[in-house]
């Protein structure tokens, strides 16, 4: 068995020092272009694998990124995950995944491991509620919430969805095709995002005069179970709705699983609309409207926010807006 491939070995065989092949393999910029290319190429040959281990105790840092995401059933966070993936492996970052679902005990626990790994950054979709698992995070591991943000984010930067002007839009859509019972199915109160996307629907419809009947309007923990509960009740009431707008993703799917089992015809039955975009909306009965999100900009977006330039930086928001797709559902 050959011998383990070191930095040193790796010096000792291009006949260079080995500070000039550390600082090669770390993209240090006081290496020239050419020579870090030679660096690099003789330690792959040689199988050379960087350690992480050594790196921290050097002072580099492991590069290591976490992403907490409440699942992947979810194709909207399957997507983002992806691309974002995809975007740490150009920088050269190691990316870990780990899935909360939703549950504030996990979310605790995939911060304990994150930081045994000594991750630099966490991206995460913070869990419902306020509890302390900001607490386990050490003051040089920075934070990025995604999507929705805790009430008290201490020093976490956020990257957030614009969704308001969507919703918005949707239920002036809806007016405007005659219908004036807009049911409207969304998370609770408890996440800042359910919040929000609530009150630009209930703006919405008090600007066209509308107010909102309570039993159309239903939140709570969001899964594909609440929204097809819920879309049930709505669209067989005594005073069913005519029209419908979903404010989550799993919520969504639920609702719209619980009218096609039901044999409705959108828009004919009930004009939907839903809440992000699964490759599957588009070819559903002539295509499901929905509030479509920019899974590929997001990413690329939360990657910028990895940089090292942003290290020492304080907190910061990043809000990138969604857009209303029409299709016949609609």
């Amino acid at each position: 068995m050959s011998d383990r491939v070191t930095i040193k070995s790796i010096a000792q065989d291009l006949g260079v020092s080995h500070m000039t092949v550390s600082r090669a393999l770390s993209g240090h910029p006081n290496v020239r272009a050419d020579l870090r290319r030679s660096i690099r190429d003789r330690a792959a040959a040689l199988g050379y694998v960087r350690s992480a281990a050594a790196s921290v105790m050097r002072g580099d840092g492991a590069r290591v990124v976490g992403l907490l995401l409440p699942g992947l059933v979810n194709e909207f966070y399957a997507r983002f995950a992806d691309a974002f993936g995809r975007c740490c492996e150009d920088l050269e970052l190691h990316l870990t995944i780990h899935l909360t679902n939703d549950d504030a005990e996990r979310e605790r626990l995939s911060i304990r491991r994150l930081r045994e790994l000594e991750g630099a950054v966490v991206v995460m979709v913070p869990t419902p509620g306020v509890d302390g698992s900001l607490d386990l995070i050490p003051a040089n591991m920075r934070v990025i919430h995604l999507i929705r943000q805790r009430s008290r984010p201490r020093r976490a930067s956020s990257l957030l969805v614009d969704d308001g002007v969507s919703i918005s839009e949707a239920v002036s859509h809806l007016v405007r095709t005659g219908h004036e019972r807009i049911a409207y199915i969304g998370a609770g109160r408890t996440l800042s995002s359910g919040r929000e996307r609530l009150r630009s629907y209930t703006k919405a419809m008090r600007a066209h005069g509308l107010d909102p009947d309570p039993a159309l309007v239903r939140t709570g923990s969001p899964s594909f179970e609440m929204g097809r509960t819920n879309a049930l009740s709505v669209v067989r009431g005594t005073k069913p709705a005519s029209a419908l707008v979903c404010g989550g993703f799993e919520i969504s799917n639920g609702a719209l699983d619980a009218c096609l089992c039901a044999g409705l015809s959108l828009p004919e039955d009930l004009a939907f609309i839903g809440y992000g975009d699964p490759s599957f909306y588009r070819w559903i009965q002539g295509g499901i409207s929905t509030v479509a999100l920019p899974v590929d900009e997001l990413a690329r977006v939360a990657a910028s926010m990895l940089s090292p330039g942003n290290a020492a930086s304080a907190p910061r928001s990043n809000s990138l807006p969604t857009s209303l797709v029409l299709r016949g559902s609609g």
